[in-house]
């Protein structure tokens, strides 16, 4: 029977991208009466995911990128044996399951999953990508709302807004006395929860002494540099050396 599972031998070679889409948010986003444009809860249900994601998975990847309802995970080694069936299904199936435990929801949510080839320079210009769309989505959802409570419907923000440069959304906020550019970090740049190591000091009661042991956590990183700036390219090549 195995023949006939369609995808089921087709494998990567690391390292890859899993990249997660929150399936039909904007539903829950009205069901649970998020603050727009950023809801500070759902932002930290989305990070608590990352971490899951990160700690206990089983797909172990090195770090995860998160901004409004996608999660890029770097993988440098691939569980399952890089089977792309395998990797998809079970983190697109974690996160969901993550996520609806950080919500206290009562009814479930999906992420869609795609594995994205990707080499150590390649995720400089994957994470720089998507920290940009991380930047349009910020600009589209201040503006979006600016509209709407104007008087427009969700449809019609929607279409003012096609097509219109980043500079012109910025000045339409600016004009409202809002400037884009010193909004929270976390809702321009996004988030990356990564893996550090840290000294832990204990004590050794049998030799009566303290001792000092290397351990490994999850962190946040909600004040993220610009990756497409010498500085985040440096912050993002030292970490995917670690």
């Amino acid at each position: 029977m195995d023949n006939r599972e369609v995808y089921s031998a087709l494998q990567a070679v690391p390292p890859v991208f899993i990249r997660l889409d929150g399936r039909a948010f904007h539903a829950l986003t009205r069901k649970l009466g998020l603050e727009k444009p950023f809801d500070q809860r759902f932002c930290t249900a989305m990070c608590r995911t990352a971490r899951r994601l990160v700690s206990s998975s089983g797909l172990s990847p090195l770090f995860a990128y998160t901004f409004s309802d996608e999660i890029s995970l770097y993988l440098p080694v691939l569980p399952f044996n890089g089977r792309v069936e395998k990797m998809d299904s079970v983190a697109a199936s974690f996160a969901a399951s993550s996520l609806t435990l950080e919500l206290g929801l009562d009814e479930p949510v999906a992420f869609d999953a795609r594995v994205v080839q990707a080499s150590p320079e390649f995720a400089l210009e994957y994470l720089a990508d998507r920290q940009a769309e991380a930047w349009r989505n910020h600009l589209n959802a201040y503006c979006q709302q600016a509209l709407i409570s104007d008087g427009m419907s969700a449809a019609e923000a929607a279409e003012r807004l096609r097509n219109l440069p980043s500079s012109v959304l910025h000045e339409m906020m600016h004009g409202r006395g809002v400037n884009l550019a010193k909004t929270p970090p976390w809702q321009r740049r996004g988030v990356l929860v990564r893996k550090e190591r840290v000294l832990v000091e204990g004590f050794n009661p049998k030799e009566n002494r303290t001792t000092i042991a290397e351990r490994s956590r999850v962190v946040a990183d909600r004040d993220l540099p610009l990756f497409s700036a010498p500085e985040g390219k440096e912050y993002l090549v030292h970490m995917m050396q670690v």
